[in-house]
């Protein structure tokens, strides 16, 4: 009877374990765990294509986490995307002529935006926006290049 009874706390204590670390790889995955805003300053970017980019997708430079995409917007008039970040405020030295680019990291393919400083000694402010930005590059577009490019002629 003893036998049965320990046998039971210990897979109810394995299922327990399991649930945790399903609950913590989850909350890893979804960036919930170290989302906070906090005390920053925002900066804008312009993209024609952000891929599938999301709300709460990092910000980086030299692969070191800045800060977060705090909002996405659509501009009718020039059919691009606006996107709006939360910047650290101990990160106030990005160059005005910084590139943001987005990249896609991991096997799950989370998108974010990598900022390449540039040269300049003037530095964005508060609601700057950035001049140079690099979309993302979607996967289908490149193979349907690919397959339309290597289509003999004529056919």
């Amino acid at each position: 009877m003893y036998n049965s009874r320990n046998k039971e706390i210990a897979v109810g204590i394995f299922v327990s374990l399991g649930l945790a670390a399903l609950l913590m790889l989850s909350l890893q995955v979804s960036n919930i765990s170290n989302f906070s805003q906090g005390d920053g300053y925002t900066l804008a970017a312009r993209f024609d294509n952000i891929g599938g980019l999301k709300v709460k997708a990092p910000v980086r430079i030299g692969g070191v986490r800045i800060g977060r995409v705090i909002e996405i917007q659509y501009d009718q008039n020039n059919y691009e995307a606006i996107v709006k970040m939360n910047i650290h405020r101990e990160q106030s030295r990005i160059p005005d002529d910084t590139i943001a680019n987005i990249y896609t990291a991991g096997m799950l393919g989370e998108q974010y935006i990598g900022l390449e400083p540039g040269g300049s000694e003037t530095f964005l402010q508060d609601d700057d926006e950035f001049s140079e930005t690099s979309s993302a590059i979607v996967l289908e577009r490149l193979i349907g290049e690919a397959i339309y490019s290597n289509k003999p002629e004529g056919k």
